[in-house]
């Protein structure tokens, strides 16, 4: 087992899940856009929101591997299949807790459930499990999530 691993791994990864991510959007099955949520934290520009939100979606990508690693040195076991399973957990978290409840509340630019007609946020809440940005971004999200951690549990794995 390998940081160095988990780390390649968390760079195919992040490519893969962004990637699948974009390919959902253009193909309309979600209008989330995650480099574009994470980006206008930063900037109400929408092209150097994108820019920026790649930047820190990666960044996160990378940091989520160093946790995958985290975990994987702890039970002393990483593999293809457990981070897949940590995958699931890690689509939970991002889509039930994270995206969900805390995004909104500290988002500069977002609406919460609470925004009345007279705030002009430039993004809308996300909802429960994402489904504002339509019924299939939580299937998706999935997806792509556990295709993310069953690459860094490979790599994790067999790179040393």
């Amino acid at each position: 087992m390998s940081l160095w691993g988990a780390l390649a791994g968390g760079v195919v990864g992040t490519i893969v899940l962004t990637s699948g991510l974009r390919i959902a959007q253009e193909l309309g099955w979600t209008r989330m856009d995650i480099p574009l949520l994470l980006g206008t934290v930063f900037t109400d520009d929408r092209s150097r929101a994108s820019v920026i939100g790649y930047a820190v979606h990666f960044v996160n990508g990378l940091l989520f591997a160093v946790g995958y690693y985290a975990i994987f040195r702890a039970v002393d076991h990483a593999g293809w299949i457990f981070g897949a399973v940590l995958g699931v957990v890690h689509a939970s978290f991002s889509g039930g807790a994270l995206v969900t409840v805390l995004l909104p509340a500290v988002h500069p630019r977002m609406g919460t459930p609470w925004s009345d007609s007279e705030e002009t946020p430039i993004l809308e809440p996300p909802g429960f499990m994402l489904v504002n940005y339509g019924r299939r971004t939580a299937v998706w999200t999935l997806l792509v999530h556990v295709a993310y951690g069953a690459i860094v549990g490979g790599f994790a794995a067999h790179l040393s």
